[in-house]
């Protein structure tokens, strides 16, 4: 059954920082992080369409932060909260807060991208999940900065349909705070090659298929010992809406 946003009240953490993050759980069994992507949160891009139901079904405790900058968690403004990494150690805390030892981890576009750094700094979950996310979305995080960085620093200047236009709107649906996706920008940081080439686990790289914002989803699974890619319906922005896409997440999982 499907469990609205709206049935689940946020828990909260204190990061390595100070930070206040919180995260929401739905259902019970072997723990899953599922990590939800920049100008989101768990609540659109988990809870509303189904997909942590559907997860949550085949006996998996979902545990789903709110990045920093995002959702119900702290959007401080200035500089000092948003050093390189952070998403990546606020990820690291909150495996530490909970004990988990034997999980699953993964993420959609930014979380698939906080997911990969927290492998490379010594997260050990049993199975991965990248979905919305390309190769050079990995190691290459400038390009995709850039573009939001000229969204969030000219909001109301684009043609109605555009892309960036677009951006804005689903910007205005999640109630956003632009200086603190701003800041969330300045945390980004490249995974070299070598590091994909060390993660043993096995992985579903999962992405739209017209879903190219981040670069090669196809690629990605390749550079991966272990990963296996899967294309469900939609592009960046739709993909997260089908529900192929939770029961790619659910199937592999379950395995």
């Amino acid at each position: 059954m499907r469990v609205t946003s709206n049935e689940i009240e946020p828990q909260f953490f204190d990061s390595f920082d100070g930070v206040r993050i919180a995260w929401r759980e739905l259902g019970e069994g072997r723990p899953v992080v599922l990590i939800h992507g920049y100008f989101s949160d768990t609540k659109t891009n988990w809870l509303r369409y189904g997909h942590a139901s559907a997860v949550a079904a085949e006996g998996f405790r979902v545990i789903m932060p709110d990045l920093r900058g995002h959702g119900d968690s702290a959007k401080p403004h200035e500089a000092a909260s948003y050093p390189a990494d952070a998403l990546m150690r606020d990820g690291l805390t909150l495996v530490a807060h909970l004990g988990l030892t034997d999980y699953d981890l993964g993420g959609y576009s930014l979380g698939a991208r906080t997911t990969v750094r927290m492998l490379a700094n010594g997260a050990t979950p049993a199975r991965v999940v990248l979905s919305g996310m390309g190769l050079a979305g990995i190691t290459s995080t400038a390009g995709r900065g850039g573009y939001f960085r000229n969204v969030l620093t000219n909001l109301g200047s684009f043609e109605r349909g555009s892309r960036e236009w677009l951006t804005e709107a689903f910007l205005k649906t999640t109630k956003g705070d632009p200086e603190a996706l701003l800041r969330v920008l300045d945390t980004f940081v490249d995974t070299p090659r070598d590091a994909l080439d060390a993660i043993a686990q096995p992985v579903l790289v999962a992405a739209g298929a017209e879903d190219d914002d981040n670069g090669s989803a196809r690629d990605l699974a390749d550079a991966l010992p272990g990963g296996r890619y899967v294309e469900v319906p939609g592009n960046h922005m739709s993909a997260v809406t089908k529900p192929e896409l939770g029961h790619a997440i659910a199937a592999f999982l379950r395995r």
